[in-house]
């Protein structure tokens, strides 16, 4: 393999949420096979600034894949075709020599594009506060053996717990859902003896708030799984579901 190849970008580029958008065609050349998605986006942003043109905006903070800001759809796959990664750790040896490149931001009702492939994900952080949290005053921290949890209940919540709220899941489902970000939050919770106590308010305002914000609703295609950089389980939307039915009772 040559250590740089030439590419062709069909990136989206929209002025704002009432733009109607368009593609755009650029050619990014002598690309080191080493550097990161981003980083080749960080070299074409240098040549639209020295050409006059207006640079790409995208989306990121850690680049260690870790913060959840990452994210566009490259050749129809949230995040590119490497699965378990982010954006930010999807490097170019995954992509040849005169390839085209597709690139297009979340698309959602839920996700209004700010500009360019950025979108607000507000939305997430919304399901969140509506319950994603133990607010009931608990003192200093307890000992770790004070409090006895089976292991499986440790390692599932942990997994659950594991998603960074990037919304790949919610661009990959045709209904645009968000049941497994949801999910993965009320499951960490219900998993734990802490969260015991607000879980009957919590899974009824953390959905309510979902369909509040015009997300979609799951038909168990399992497109969000196969995406999630995290690897979350569809089986947190199945314990969701489970806790929806209990607090109605």
């Amino acid at each position: 393999m040559a250590d740089h190849i030439n590419l062709k970008l069909l990136i989206w580029r929209q002025q704002g949420p009432e733009d109607k958008g368009r593609f755009e065609e650029h050619e990014v050349k002598d690309v080191s096979i080493e550097m990161s998605f981003l980083e080749m986006l960080d070299v074409l942003n240098e040549q639209l600034v020295l050409s006059e043109k207006i640079a790409l905006e995208f989306d990121n903070d850690c680049r260690e894949g870790i913060c959840g800001q990452c994210g566009m759809v490259i050749n129809g796959t949230a995040h590119g075709p490497v699965r378990g990664a982010t954006l930010c750790q999807l490097h170019m040896r995954h992509f040849r020599d005169g390839d085209t490149i597709i690139l297009e931001p979340w698309r959602a009702r839920a996700f209004p594009v700010v500009r360019d492939l950025v979108v607000d994900r507000g939305a997430l952080d919304r399901i969140q506060m509506a319950g994603g949290y133990v607010s009931i005053k608990t003192g200093s921290p307890p000992d770790a053996n004070s409090l006895p949890i089976p292991k499986e209940n440790a390692d599932l919540a942990m997994d659950a717990a594991a998603c960074i709220g990037c919304g790949a899941c919610v661009a990959s489902c045709p209904n645009a859902s968000a049941t497994l970000f949801t999910g993965a939050r009320i499951s960490h919770f219900a998993l734990l003896p802490q969260g015991g106590p607000e879980r009957v308010r919590r899974v009824d305002k953390m959905m309510a708030q979902m369909d509040a914000e015009g997300f979609g609703a799951c038909s168990n295609i399992g497109e969000c799984e196969a995406v999630c950089p995290k690897e979350i389980s569809i089986l947190n939307i199945v314990r969701m579901r489970r806790e929806y039915v209990r607090a109605m009772f």
